[in-house]
């Protein structure tokens, strides 16, 4: 009977150890957790991606956007850029501007039930382990396809002479201070009030040229010149862009230090540049962005080039235009190209059938320590089509990845989370709390086929079950900046 004890403590450790416990083998040192940043655009404009119409109700419109940010998830995205001012407009609760017509189905009229969208979006992506960046536009006040008369809050109606017509568009003019002002205002009541991780600005700053129109801004370039301005038209356009995008970024990071400004310009800066870039929308001289100069200035933290065109189209090559643009950063800021999946989907000579693979591999081969990408857009990966769907979710991005720390944005790491693991027969349940600051959670499990990134969740999530073969498991916790926390061994 003295024996009983000893023999009941031999029996416990026994089943532990049948049980998958690591807690009497040697620790072996997880690899590094994979870096990039897998991003695809969702638009709200005209209901390209979201939602599916107009006027939908709202848990059918909830629907949608939680399968969207699903679909993300499965195929191994982590983030999205969700658009929530197309023009003027509002896929969020505002006191600025008013409800979108392509949510509701009508300008200024508020979705059923006490909504919004975007604060929805932001919980389900995070609980997914997905960053989600706000994108707006700017400067567009008015989109052809809108058929809404403008609300009494839409800037086209409170502050009409700061706005001007541009073939079918409408527009606030970037040389009006009034319009700058609004805009401003607007971007930083987002970031003030949302959890977001990034803001994120499109390619429209000056409009696209119209064949035969000039931009009507004779009102406001008239104003700077009688004040004493001397700079030519176009100087002075891109002087007001340069300044918008300065204040923007030293603006966001005011408010919240740690939410990335990213800026997704027209892929192309010159027609001639580099050698080789045959044509194409001349940036500089015709939409008044100097896209390099902010790269080389870092008012972005990230910047996606829209590189839209095959490697093997010789005029604008993918090929060409990548080792370039990463050759114009300085500051070593982050430069994930934006993709055209759409292009691809269409699979038209010269597209290449692995298009996406190619693409992304040279992504991987010229920026090895912080690749990424974007892709356009979200309506070409709701199947498994075998050379963008399959290709992300089975070869691309099998497993999950972090995006890039962002540390000049703040390099304190946050604090480790408390972790335990608690057994069971057919899985186990590691189960975490961490502080607030604390963005995501990495687990890391070794079973018999080594090492591998089981999952990355929202911090809040709290639990996730582990494979009842796991080994070791190791937790990093993420900070708002990407930045990891020392690892914890769980108890088990």
């Amino acid at each position: 009977m003295r024996s009983t004890p000893c023999f009941l403590l031999l029996v416990w450790l026994w089943l532990l150890a049948g049980a998958g416990c690591a807690c009497g083998q040697e620790r072996t040192a997880p690899p590094p957790i994979a870096r990039e940043f897998r991003g695809a655009w969702v638009a709200t404009v005209n209901n390209i991606d979201w939602p599916s119409r107009p006027g939908l109700p709202t848990a059918r419109a909830k629907a949608e956007l939680d399968a969207i940010v699903d679909r993300a998830a499965d195929l191994g995205l982590n983030g999205l850029v969700f658009q929530v001012r197309p023009a003027g407009d509002a896929f969020y609760r505002s006191e600025l501007e008013p409800w979108s017509e392509w949510l509701t189905g009508a300008q200024g009229r508020a979705p059923d039930g006490d909504w919004d969208p975007l604060a929805h979006a932001i919980e389900r992506c995070h609980r997914r382990g997905l960053q989600l960046h706000a994108w707006c536009n700017p400067f567009r006040a008015a989109h052809p396809a809108g058929k809404s008369k403008p609300a009494p809050n839409h800037v086209l109606s409170a502050l009409p002479s700061a706005c001007v017509r541009y073939g079918a568009y409408g527009w606030m003019d970037p040389g009006d201070a009034r319009a700058v002002e609004w805009s401003l205002a607007v971007l930083c009541d987002v970031v003030a009030r949302y959890d977001i991780d990034g803001l994120h600005i499109d390619d429209y700053f000056y409009p696209y040229p119209e064949k035969g129109a000039a931009f009507p801004d004779d009102a406001s370039y008239g104003r700077y010149r009688a004040g004493g301005g001397r700079l030519a038209r176009a100087d002075w356009r891109r002087a007001n862009i340069d300044e918008f995008v300065q204040r923007l970024y030293r603006a966001v990071h005011e408010v919240k230090p740690w939410v990335q400004v990213g800026i997704s310009p027209f892929g192309i800066a010159r027609p001639g540049v580099p050698a080789g870039i045959e044509a194409g929308v001349d940036q500089f001289g015709q939409l008044h962005a100097d896209v390099v100069k902010w790269l080389r200035e870092g008012w972005l933290d990230y910047l996606a080039p829209q590189l839209y065109w095959p490697i093997d189209q010789r005029a604008q090559s993918f090929a060409v235009l990548l080792p370039w643009w990463l050759a114009q950063n300085p500051r070593q800021r982050h430069v994930w190209p934006g993709l055209n999946v759409v292009g691809m989907l269409a699979r038209k000579a010269p597209h290449r059938p692995d298009e996406l693979e190619q693409q992304v591999a040279q992504i991987r081969a010229a920026s090895p320590r912080t690749p990424g990408f974007l892709l356009y857009s979200f309506q070409s990966l709701r199947d498994d089509a075998p050379h963008v769907g399959a290709a992300l979710r089975t070869r691309l991005a099998r497993e999950p990845a972090l995006a890039p720390p962002v540390p000049w944005l703040g390099a304190s790491p946050p604090a480790p989370p408390r972790a335990s693991i608690e057994l069971g027969r057919d899985h186990h349940t590691l189960r975490w709390t961490a502080a607030e600051a604390v963005r995501f959670l990495v687990v890391q499990v070794r079973d018999g086929n080594g090492w591998r990134t089981q999952a990355i969740v929202g911090a809040e999530v709290g639990s996730l079950a582990l494979p009842a073969d796991a080994k070791q498991v190791v937790v990093h916790a993420v900070g708002r900046t990407g930045v990891l926390s020392d690892p914890v061994w769980p108890r088990w």
